[in-house]
């Protein structure tokens, strides 16, 4: 209703009846009103001179007036370890002002915790606050511990869900990431839809280390450069001014100079709902083209899943995010029984003798009963488990992230030998062959342990430096007295089991880390990066190929294993495409897309059913039927 006494002034009428969206951004430039941030990014603290560079940044952006807080939008660290996570928010509570952290892939991907050190250093992995009547939302997209696109989780989806329903109706809101909003993230627009729903403004990312004006679906995009310095420039960052209606970016040269501004964005309320233009989306064509494959069934978590699935009886056991494990009828998907340990569960289960056994990112290794999930015996470590179990003759074999890796009795839990010498965190399953257990770690080395004692046999490491090149995520095969790893140095090696020393190695396919062995052992599967599966023989000298098949998925760097089940090799994708091969030939009998997330190593039950499990949450039975 307008109210018209006399007594209020008619500047005072009007404003009662305009719509509050204008009425905020009115309030922004009207009457004056200023904001300014520093926004880092891709501060890679563990890298060369990065904490260093960070250090000086600190310190000029504590010499600089007007400054109301800092965003740092991801890739805080290089690894992710505990220590540099620790040493970043040293080095960052060296801030006079208020300061806003997001993980970047740097700090998930190659996480000796699963990705639980960074809330636990920072306070949270996403942030939401308001200054100067603007809400800034902040949210990652990992990858969580495997190579391949970001990924919105599903549980981060449902929080910013939330976020956005108690924004008020036209309040404007600035959404701060680490990947730009395009396909370079599995489900783009999975957020991007979302925050067409409210007042956005802009979206600010990092990951591309340059300053670069961006468009997502009509969103304006800005990605900021990184505060490290490079051979060209110094180090830096961006000084961000919002003022009337107008959003300024200006690079930072500590020390030195603010640049004048190199982009402006005008604020303004997008209307998203009159939309006309239609933007692409994943393509699900590939199913019909194998109409005979589908899910029998499905079952949504509603959170991350990292890891493979195992099989106890007729029951699927999983481990997913919000820290559950729970158990489904293999035949109808429904859930028997669940538990939940205190952290995410990224480690994949393996079973022998009724139980199920798993390690958890709140340092614990633990034994269920497969049949109820009664929990029979738990082993404290002393940092976070991401490594997945073996089970041979009684005794689990397990790494872990406190350089520790361990042989415990399956029915007590109890020590059989520990071997504290490991370089770096543990992610694998362990390989038993030839009576040792062997396993890589993010330290540069694969490691043989004699299985009776845990006594190092060898240790064996490629010829290109840095911890990133590690065979550490792949599943080691062995065969014919030779064990074989892909590693992201896209090598394919072939090594000893006794001495340890180098067979082959070979660029040829451009590999990394996919590898899986034929059930006979005569051959081994590999991945390479680009379109191909190749076969290698076991038993040459030298690498053999057996066969070779353009499969046509593109560029591909997930970190799953081959699995062959009955003369079928399966593989699923970054992308969420599963992949059936003739085993002997290479060639594909059929393709699924069960989703967007990236595939974890499937299990396959037959021939044409097999299990999986995927970033968006979901475990599903894949069945290919008999074609009429």
């Amino acid at each position: 209703m307008l109210l018209r006494h006399p007594a209020i002034p008619s500047i005072i009428r009007l404003s009662l009846v305009i719509p509050i969206t204008l009425c905020l951004l009115l309030t922004w430039g009207a009457q004056g009103q200023s904001l300014k941030f520093a926004w880092l990014s891709d501060t890679h603290i563990g890298s060369g001179m990065a904490d260093e560079d960070l250090r000086i940044s600190v310190r000029d952006i504590n010499g600089q007036k007007g400054l109301d807080f800092v965003i740092l939008s991801g890739d805080v660290t290089e690894y992710g370890s505990w220590e540099q996570l620790r040493r970043a928010r040293e080095i960052l509570n060296g801030l006079a002002i208020p300061f806003h952290v997001l993980p970047g892939n740097h700090d998930t991907k190659w996480s000796e915790s699963g990705g639980t050190d960074f809330p636990k250093v920072f306070g949270s992995d996403r942030f939401m606050f308001e200054q100067g009547g603007i809400r800034f939302l902040g949210l990652h997209q990992g990858p969580l511990m495997k190579m391949g696109d970001g990924h919105w989780a599903p549980q981060d989806v449902a929080w910013l869900e939330e976020q956005l329903g108690a924004i008020p109706t036209g309040q404007p809101v600035i959404f701060v990431t680490h990947y730009p909003i395009d396909a370079g993230i599995a489900n783009w627009w999975v957020v991007s839809d979302r925050l067409k729903r409210v007042n956005i403004q802009a979206a600010l990312c990092g990951h591309g280390h340059a300053n670069q004006k961006l468009l997502f679906e009509g969103i304006p995009g800005v990605m900021g450069r990184s505060n490290l310095r490079t051979r060209q420039h110094l180090q830096g960052y961006n000084v961000v001014e919002i003022s009337g209606d107008r959003m300024t970016f200006s690079e930072r040269i500590p020390g030195v100079e603010t640049k004048a501004p190199w982009h402006t964005v005008k604020l303004a309320r997008h209307d998203f709902a009159k939309e006309t233009v239609e933007y692409p989306r994943p393509d699900f064509t590939i199913n019909q083209r194998h109409p005979e494959v589908g899910p029998a069934w499905t079952f949504d978590t509603g959170n991350t899943i990292a890891s493979s699935p195992a099989i106890a009886g007729n029951l699927a056991i999983v481990g997913d995010a919000s820290g559950s494990i729970r158990a489904l009828d293999l035949r109808s998907g429904r859930e028997t029984w669940k538990i939940r340990t205190g952290g995410p569960i990224v480690s994949t289960p393996a079973v022998s003798g009724g139980l199920v056994v798993f390690g958890s990112t709140d340092g614990t290794i633990r034994a269920l009963k497969a049949d109820s999930g009664q929990e029979v015996w738990c082993v404290p470590t002393l940092r976070p488990v991401v490594a997945s179990p073996a089970i041979e003759k009684g005794v689990v074999y397990i790494g872990s992230s406190d350089g520790i890796f361990r042989a415990l009795d399956l029915k007590t839990g109890t020590s059989r030998w520990e071997f504290p010498g490991v370089r770096g965190f543990v992610e694998t399953r362990p390989l038993i062959f030839k009576n040792r257990v062997i396993f890589g770690a993010w330290g540069q080395r694969l490691y043989a342990l004699e299985t009776k004692t845990g006594e190092l046999a060898w240790t064996w490491r490629g010829d290109k430096g840095g911890d990133l090149f590690s065979p550490a995520a792949c599943w080691p095969v062995g065969a014919h007295d030779k064990v074989f790893v892909a590693a992201p140095d896209r090598m394919l090696t072939a090594i000893d089991i006794h001495s340890g020393k180098q067979v082959w190695r070979t660029a040829e396919p451009a590999v990394r880390e996919t590898i899986g062995l034929s059930t006979d052992s005569s051959r081994i599967y590999v991945r390479d990066m680009n379109n191909f599966f190749r076969s290698y023989s076991t038993t040459a000298k030298t690498p053999v190929k057996v066969w070779e098949t353009d499969a046509g998925f593109g560029y591909d760097i997930n970190s799953a294993m081959m699995i062959e089940k009955q003369g079928v090799v399966f593989y699923g994708t970054k992308n969420d495409v599963l992949y059936a091969l003739e085993s002997t030939t290479g060639r594909i009998l059929w393709a699924h897309k069960f989703g967007t997330g990236i595939m974890n190593t499937v299990l396959p039950l037959s021939r044409s059913e097999v299990l999986v499990t995927d970033f968006d949450g979901k475990i599903g039975l894949i069945r290919a039927a008999k074609r009429k």
